[in-house]
């Protein structure tokens, strides 16, 4: 019995069980998004996820580098920017806005994409690793594959466009956005992001 003991310590794991790092991960994103960046400690992610905070602390080094693996893992951008350029290049807009409700989910129910906005919204640590993905790692990536010029600009317009939508419609509240249904609301904004995304230079 003691040295079951001394493993789980030495570990930081519970008895008889193999914890993942997407349950680590998967516990962040909730504490993220209920809780906020600044109020999100590495304890309370190890507690929601039933592991020692030392676990969390050896997989992921800091609370930075667990908030990019919630962002990575909620985004997937290598599989999101893969997707998004498997179609007509016309129709690009209309994939990324579909892609991005989607991940935002139904306006009664949000998903954990919201808190991570809110995250951003409200804390500058967060928002500039919240910057820095979409900039390099999703919106950035698909820009610099479509081979278009002001590929930063492009993406960061893009993401203001997006983002701004996710906390009227889901975190404000703008009675239109919350009525629309998903549908409408891409015919609406499709031409927008595929106007930042392929459309020509001013």
């Amino acid at each position: 019995m003691s040295g079951v003991d001394d493993r789980t310590r030495r570990t930081g794991r519970r008895p008889g069980t193999s914890t993942t790092r997407a349950e680590i991960v998967s516990a962040a994103a909730s504490a993220f998004s209920t809780a906020g960046y600044e109020a999100t400690s590495m304890r309370q992610v190890a507690a929601l996820a039933g592991v020692d905070p030392a676990l969390v602390r050896r997989s992921f080094g800091g609370k930075e580098q667990l908030f990019s693996a919630v962002v990575t893992s909620v985004f997937e951008p290598e599989q999101a920017v893969a997707g998004l350029l498997d179609g007509p290049r016309g129709r690009i807009g209309e994939r990324l806005a579909r892609h991005m409700l989607s991940l935002l989910g139904d306006v009664e129910q949000p998903g954990p994409v919201l808190g991570l906005m809110r995250a951003a919204a409200t804390n500058a640590h967060a928002a500039a690793l919240i910057r820095e993905f979409l900039a390099n790692d999703m919106l950035g990536e698909l820009t610099r594959k479509l081979g278009v010029d002001h590929p930063e600009l492009r993406a960061a317009l893009t993401a203001g466009q997006i983002v701004g939508l996710g906390i009227a419609r889901y975190a404000v509240r703008v009675d239109a956005l919350v009525e629309s249904e998903p549908d409408e609301l891409i015919a609406w904004v499709a031409p927008v992001l595929q106007r930042y995304l392929t459309g020509r230079a001013p």
